[in-house]
């Protein structure tokens, strides 16, 4: 019998070298290295990475922590500059990073909490029993008794929720947008994103100050900063880039507007999407999996091949290049490869890129 074809991490973007004042390994993607037991998961953080191989995960380029002893099965994680939030059996702690980065777990986390032995929680982090966990103090915050929510994340300043049946709710920081209210102002408890309200969606994503929500139909709608053309609508900022690229002779004059272009497109230009915008992706392509980065984001179609838009300076694009753009463009490389895309996880400035080898 033939053997079934393997799985592995790709990588765009800023890299462990980068991170460290090293030069980085250039345009090209790098393998995410897992030793023989293989990553089923992956949770980027702003400069390393943990994975999950085996019974729990570990951060990447670093040995195994050990968990406390007592507690076994699998270890979801949470991770940020200073702490590394892991789920087990049990309960769900935070530890410093400099611990959890080491061979072992060291002493007591910084915050921990219970969980009830029934029924099993099995939904994904940031969720827990009653609220949900952060990556930074105060760790935990209660979720509103009226609010069901089956699906969490984080933005920098705001939070998005997937409720049961498949509405989204929005809270937080809203000076960007990206909550899809209408408005520009904070909200402190979850409210309804009425714009949606009707579509049944799948799945959410929160990028630094931007967001995006995928529906049951594969139609992916996103809302908020535009400042990096993340949204994948027409950004004032890049096409000034663009421009000064022509007139100094670095760019492509086909794809460059003109001084007098821009200015009568001035108006067409989105820096801030308050409410959210129905994305036209080429070729009407439905779309299956959606995640977001500080300020770009990425999407795997249903068949197979990713998009991405957004900040590139680092690669994280991965189109062998660092210049950001306002549309969604598919990553040649891959398909050049022969390589079906199944998931993506973007980091801050990264794009983590589960891939099947033919």
């Amino acid at each position: 019998a033939m053997a079934a074809p393997a799985c592995l991490w790709l990588v765009f973007g800023f890299s462990p070298e980068e991170a460290a004042g090293e030069p980085g390994p250039g345009p090209d993607p790098w393998r995410l290295e897992a030793g023989p037991e293989g990553i089923s998961r992956v949770w980027p953080a702003w400069s390393y990475v943990v994975v999950e191989t085996g019974e729990r995960p570990r951060p990447a380029r670093s040995p195994a922590p050990v968990p406390p002893a007592g507690q076994r099965g699998p270890w979801p994680a949470l991770p940020s500059e200073t702490h590394l939030v892991l789920r087990g059996a049990a309960a769900v702690g935070a530890w410093r990073r400099e611990a959890a980065l080491g061979a072992a777990l060291q002493g007591e986390p910084a915050w921990s909490r219970p969980l009830p032995p029934e029924p099993p929680w099995r939904r994904p982090l940031p969720l827990l029993p009653g609220g949900f966990a952060t990556p930074r103090p105060p760790f935990f915050t209660a979720l509103p008794a009226g609010v069901r929510a089956r699906r969490l994340v984080l933005g920098t300043e705001h939070a998005l929720a997937l409720g049961a049946a498949g509405e989204v709710f929005s809270w937080g920081g809203g000076r960007h947008g990206q909550l899809g209210h209408g408005q520009l102002e904070a909200e402190l408890q979850p409210r309804l994103v009425e714009a949606l309200a009707g579509v049944p969606m799948q799945a959410v994503a929160a990028g630094g100050w931007h967001s995006a929500s995928l529906s049951e139909a594969g139609d992916l709608y996103m809302w908020g900063w535009n400042e990096s053309g993340q949204l994948a609508l027409p950004s004032k900022a890049l096409a000034e880039e663009r421009a000064q690229d022509e007139d100094t002779g670095t760019g492509s004059t086909k794809l460059m507007p003109c001084q007098e272009q821009l200015a009568a497109q001035d108006a067409a230009f989105i820096s801030i999407q308050a409410f959210p915008a129905l994305l036209d992706l080429p070729q009407d392509l439905e779309v299956s999996a959606v995640s977001c980065g500080s300020r770009h984001t990425a999407v795997v179609t249903r068949g197979g091949e990713l998009y991405t838009w957004g900040w590139g300076k680092y690669g994280q694009l991965g189109h062998g290049n660092n210049i950001s753009s306002d549309q969604a463009r598919r990553v040649e490389h891959l398909v050049a490869e022969g390589l079906r895309v199944e998931e993506v996880v973007c980091g801050p400035w990264t794009t983590y890129v589960r891939v099947r080898e033919p």
